[in-house]
């Protein structure tokens, strides 16, 4: 599958910070991209400067194996976190407006369908609720019937029903064969949406595959999570060292309120502390996330 965007050596410099150092992507047709870190880690100011919005200070984008032209911004479609829209208009007002800016639109039916927005298409988009704001933005972005369409933290603030909302419209407008590049700080949301992903954070590329692919590499076996932590009279590296012979845990981190333990030997880990009295019914056994990835090439919890 050829790469519909390439991203060679990309770097912003501005006055004492470098907001992207370096970075590298390519990016397939038909998939939904990820580009995943903390606030303040590049990510929308690389999204930006891939769309025009801002020069980079070096590096090159290129759009189906080109330099980007006029007509790559005819196809493509852009969602940014915050988006002023004309005052005193409806919905549907509000989407005939911007596609009337288009030679090429996707239909209002197709639009209203997809984004889900039936029950609101005579409402002032003023007093619409935050998720069906973003729902509106989305379709505003769908406008020009777009190949490549930038989606910006599309679900920051959301309640988790609306973010879930979105997220299957998110899934729709990639089965309608539309490549997606996503920006968000929420793990759970790439494991769900993207093909593929870039974990960014100050600026650089840290690691970058599938989200299945990078969890098989980096981990094996479970996390357990015991509640609450005064369940354990020392560290649980001691206690399980102390009950087996040898060690049966890769990492334990303290939490406030509990332990997480991880462990490629989750069988023998249970045995063990159910045969030391601990109440299993207040434990969590877990698989790993892409957050414990995070936390495991950064050394910090991502919303830290």
């Amino acid at each position: 599958m050829n790469a519909i965007l390439e991203v060679r050596n990309l770097v912003k410099h501005y006055p004492g910070v470098t907001a992207v150092d370096g970075i590298s992507l390519s990016i397939k047709s038909g998939i939904c991209f990820g580009l995943l870190g903390p606030n303040g880690a590049g990510k929308t100011t690389a999204i930006e400067i891939i769309d025009g919005i801002i020069a980079p200070t070096s590096g090159e984008i290129l759009y189906k194996g080109k330099p980007r032209e006029t007509g790559f911004y005819e196809e493509i479609g852009i969602q940014f976190q915050s988006t002023a829209l004309m005052s005193l208009l409806t919905v549907r007002e509000t989407l005939e407006t911007f596609r009337n800016l288009y030679r090429k639109t996707m239909s209002m039916e197709e639009l209203i369908e997809m984004c889900r927005l039936e029950d609101i298409l005579e409402r002032d988009h003023e007093k619409i609720s935050g998720g069906q704001k973003q729902r509106l933005l989305i379709a505003v972005a769908l406008a020009n019937d777009p190949e490549l369409v930038f989606l910006d933290e599309p679900t920051t603030g959301l309640d988790p029903q609306s973010r879930r909302h979105l997220w299957s419209i998110v899934e729709n407008i990639k089965a309608h064969g539309k490549t997606l590049v996503l920006t968000t700080h929420y793990m759970e949301e790439a494991e769900i949406l993207c093909d593929e992903i870039a974990i960014i954070d100050n600026g650089k590329i840290i690691t970058k595959g599938s989200p299945g692919d990078l969890l098989h590499e980096h981990f094996a076996g479970l996390s357990i999570i015991c509640l609450p932590k005064e369940n354990f009279n020392e560290p649980p590296e001691n206690f399980f060292a102390r009950d087996s012979g040898h060690p049966l845990v890769r990492n334990v981190t303290d939490r406030q309120k509990n332990y997480e333990i991880q462990t490629d030997r989750t069988e023998e880990c249970l045995r063990i502390l159910l045969e030391s009295g601990m109440d299993l019914s207040r434990m969590i056994v877990r698989s790993q996330n892409l957050d414990d990835l995070f936390l495991k090439l950064t050394g910090r919890n991502l919303r830290e």
